[in-house]
């Protein structure tokens, strides 16, 4: 009877790992990058006081922290579920402007005003201008992960 050992060189990450925090580094850098441009669209409108009101504030600068912080949260989250579309343009970007359409919902649509007490699916102007906030997120979100992919790969 012979006996074979494997031995595994656990200096070198696994490249899955390298990928998946390349991917998630990725997403992070657009998440912050279309929430910086959320986030002006945001102050201009005068809307970022009630991202502050999720944490019990009503801080401008608190508020931008929270966005920014949930802006980075979705684009890791976006780049690890898309992570196999994001070498093409199209692709990455149509997903991210859907994924940003899921999140106006999920977030302003849902979360944010079942915690701050405000009712649910309320279709005003403010929804709407959220929406299309949300979607230039988004398309942000989504051109960055491809670009920063696709150099990566050259």
């Amino acid at each position: 009877m012979t006996s074979t050992t494997t031995v595994q060189d656990v200096s070198k990450p696994a490249s899955n790992t390298i990928d998946l925090t390349r991917s998630a580094i990725y997403g992070a850098i657009g998440g912050l990058a279309g929430g910086v441009i959320f986030g002006m669209m945001m102050s201009m409108l005068g809307m970022i006081g009630m991202v502050a009101m999720l944490v019990g504030s009503k801080s401008v600068a608190v508020g931008w922290m929270v966005h920014l912080a949930i802006s980075v949260f979705i684009g890791i989250t976006f780049a690890l579920l898309a992570k196999a579309k994001l070498s093409s343009w199209g692709a990455g970007i149509g997903l991210g402007v859907a994924y940003g359409m899921f999140w106006w919902v999920l977030g302003a649509l849902i979360l944010m005003p079942v915690k701050t007490g405000m009712p649910t699916f309320e279709f005003n102007t403010t929804a709407w201008q959220s929406l299309m906030g949300h979607m230039v997120f988004g398309l942000v979100l989504g051109a960055v992960a491809v670009a920063l992919t696709r150099k990566s790969r050259e």
